[in-house]
């Protein structure tokens, strides 16, 4: 089957592109273990001369990767030219620090010497998603690239073009051939890949249930594995929240990327008190958002990246809805071309319905009201998810004290979720294992080894 690349913005095929036989694949992962023998040998000062050098290329032609990617999974365009730019970030972020946390440890023992190094693994192969279509990929691969790892992607087959440019870059970088390539192959043929004794092993972002296909597959190999999945963030409100704030940055959270974002806030739980004030200053934030065409410079919401992606967003606005759940904003398709879903508000969500359990993948909040602050952790708690959640509240304090209650891989006070190199990211539950980004993230894939050394 070919691997096509359709414009959300109306539905209409742009690009075909031949998935790789099994012939390119097996030649891939041969050049790519050559290659990074000889690039785990080079001084890490010299890879982080390429690895710079990516994040110039980034900067300098981010209108264009912006474009490309807006017209592949339909970001807006102001936001996919600032994606670029955070990855150029990461780039200079792991050129300056990688050496430092790879750096030799030295460790006090019996022996006459003793020490800690961090050796790479082998061949890296990264599983990534189409909804940040550039980040995902150099969030995963810088680091993998300054450890002294060779990279192989298989990206989401509705961004081929993203994942073939990524590429390029790198070889305009001067990125060793071999060294990072694309896979153009589906789902099945990444999943048999992980076995491959030539991997040495798999990080993932995407669904809960692919990581599970993943996870079982690299754990049947005993291969190391790093997986990124869903999230169902809580934004929490509390009695003491500046509310005008909350209900901005709330807006901002949910509807990110058009709301299609693992940490994207999905659950706004707030306390009964001031819950009237903050539904009315939300609702408002949600309706001034200008949704349209991602190519104007002037949209913040674009279309979904795909039809089933819709229709699932409707049927759980539809069940919630139908539970009894106030609708007070959006909530139905549009007429017209492309994959658009309205920016949308429902308020007095219970606990159990249905946008309060799955994760909802598009401009959807759902409010929940709770009496108190004790029962807002409990019910922030209270899902199979834990990749972030935001706590608002003016007390400080308590801010470092509730965050220690919350269950997720972050927890920002009084602030937007976001991912950044300098802290690690990731989850727990079902929202994955392993971090990326930070020290942490550098030392994923890597042999953790202890030298010992007696007397001459």
């Amino acid at each position: 089957m070919a691997i096509a690349t359709v414009n959300p913005v109306n539905g209409r095929l742009v690009r075909t592109y031949p998935p790789f036989g099994g012939d390119q694949v097996d030649a891939a992962l041969e050049e790519a273990v050559k290659a990074q023998s000889r690039w785990r040998s080079l001084p890490i000062d010299k890879r982080a001369r390429v690895v710079r050098s990516a994040g110039e290329l980034l900067t300098a032609e981010r209108t264009a990767w912006g474009e490309l990617m807006t017209l592949e999974m339909g970001k807006p365009v102001v936001q996919a030219e600032a994606e670029a730019t955070k990855c150029a970030w990461v780039c200079d972020y792991y050129a300056e620090q990688g050496g430092a946390m790879l750096a030799r440890r030295s460790a006090a023992t019996d022996a006459r010497t003793s020490y800690v190094r961090y050796d790479p693994l082998g061949v890296i192969l990264g599983i990534m998603p189409w909804n940040f279509p550039f980040w995902q990929v150099f969030r995963f691969a810088v680091p993998a690239l300054m450890a002294g790892n060779a990279v192989l992607l298989k990206h989401a087959s509705n961004v081929p073009a993203c994942a073939l440019a990524i590429e390029e870059i790198w070889r305009q970088a001067g990125l060793p051939a071999g060294l990072f390539k694309t896979l153009l192959v589906d789902a099945g043929t990444a999943q048999a890949l992980v076995a491959d004794p030539r991997v040495a092993g798999v990080s993932l972002t995407g669904s809960e249930s692919a990581g599970r296909q993943v996870a079982a597959a690299a754990g049947g190999a005993l291969k190391k594995a790093v997986l990124e999945l869903g999230g169902s963030d809580a934004f929490v409100v509390l009695a003491d929240a500046d509310l005008e704030k909350a209900a901005r940055t709330g807006a901002l959270a949910r509807t990110v990327n058009s709301g299609q974002s693992c940490i994207a806030a999905k659950r706004f739980i707030v306390v009964d008190s001031v819950a009237d004030a903050f539904v009315e200053a939300f609702q408002a934030e949600l309706a001034g958002l200008r949704a349209g065409d991602p190519m104007d410079r002037q949209v913040q919401v674009g279309p979904l990246a795909r039809e089933d992606i819709r229709r699932d967003l409707q049927r759980q606005v539809d069940a919630t809805v139908a539970a009894g759940a106030k609708l007070r904003l959006g909530g139905v398709i549009p007429s017209g071309l492309g994959f658009f879903y309205p920016v949308s508000l429902l308020d007095r969500v219970a606990p159990d319905m249905t946008a309060a359990t799955e994760e909802t993948f598009g401009p959807v909040a759902a409010v929940l009201r709770v009496r108190g602050e004790t029962e807002a952790l409990e019910l922030a708690n209270r899902s199979a998810y834990g990749l972030g959640a935001s706590l608002w509240t003016r007390d400080l304090e308590k801010g470092h004290v509730l965050a220690a209650r919350i269950e997720a891989g972050a927890v920002f006070v009084n602030g937007l979720v976001k991912s950044d190199p300098r802290l690690p990211f990731g989850g727990i539950k079902a929202s994955g294992y392993g971090r990326e980004l930070g020290s942490e993230g550098i030392r994923e894939f890597v042999n953790v080894k202890s030298v010992w050394m007696g007397s001459g």
